[in-house]
């Protein structure tokens, strides 16, 4: 199985060392394609041969195509990537906003991925999403599975509108959680920690919570309702997020994230 990952940033190199750790494919049939050398000189673990700055007639010899580049740039990439594609090909896009449509109107290909990862996928931790177009069959769709895994979690969606979706939830999640850890933090040094002790506090307290949950099956509900005793401090704090109605700021917030999302991929 040869890859060919075009964009080497930080998602693109996240997958090269995910596929090479998780031996979802070895080395020499990895390609790298990027117009920024710098980045390019950073892999020496692939073979030189493989790696590009402009698009070539290697491209024909990749099985999976990953696009990892910004959508802003997708139009100019499709017209030097095309010539030298087949239509037995996987195109596989992480490209925020880009719809299947677009990129088969672009490439003229018809096995189409569209993927959301998040940014724990740098750790293996990650959560992606995923549709297809019809035209990959069972055994291709299992392998893109495979593929994605080597980061995380993965979801499959027969509607790529929920793709939309799962950019405002996982997608962006992660940012909702630093900002809530951020909050505390920044609470906690006001109450005399200091940065460090603050820092260690909630990332342990988030950590802890995050597999607590994940090895049980009680939902989110019971476990507050197992933390907040009746008139003890958790359930002061408690009060006040409802009072200021913090669960639907967070509900509307990720709406108004959905409807970014939507209105991105109406311009691609």
């Amino acid at each position: 199985m040869k890859i060919l990952i075009v964009g080497v940033g930080n998602m693109g190199a996240t997958y090269l060392r995910c596929l090479l750790s998780s031996h979802f494919t070895q080395a020499e049939n990895l390609f790298l394609l990027d117009s920024k050398p710098a980045l390019l000189n950073n892999f020496k673990g692939v073979s030189a041969e493989n790696i590009l700055s402009a698009a070539n007639k290697k491209i024909a010899e990749a099985d999976i195509i990953l696009l990892a580049v910004k959508p802003q740039d997708f139009v100019e990439l499709s017209k030097t990537i095309q010539p030298y594609l087949h239509k037995e090909q996987i195109i596989l896009s992480i490209m925020a906003g880009v719809t299947i449509a677009s990129i088969t109107a672009l490439l003229g290909s018809e096995k189409i991925v569209r993927a959301m990862p998040n940014l724990p996928a740098q750790v293996g931790m990650g959560m992606t999403v995923f549709t297809s177009s019809n035209s990959l069959d069972k055994k291709e769709l299992f392998i893109i599975h495979n593929l994605l895994n080597t980061t995380g979690k993965t979801i499959y969606v027969e509607d790529e509108k929920m793709i939309d979706a799962a950019t405002a939830v996982s997608g962006s999640g992660p940012a909702y959680v630093f900002y809530f850890m951020n909050a505390m933090i920044e609470q906690a040094i006001a109450f005399g920690f200091s940065k460090a002790e603050a820092e260690l506090m909630v990332n342990q307290t988030f950590m802890g919570a995050v597999h607590l949950q994940s090895k049980n099956d009680a939902s989110c509900e019971e476990w507050i309702a197992k933390v907040a005793s009746k008139g003890g401090t958790t359930e002061a704090a408690l009060s006040v997020f409802n009072s200021s109605k913090l669960n639907k700021n967070i509900a509307d917030g990720l709406l108004a994230a959905k409807e970014r999302a939507v209105q991105l991929g109406q311009k691609n």
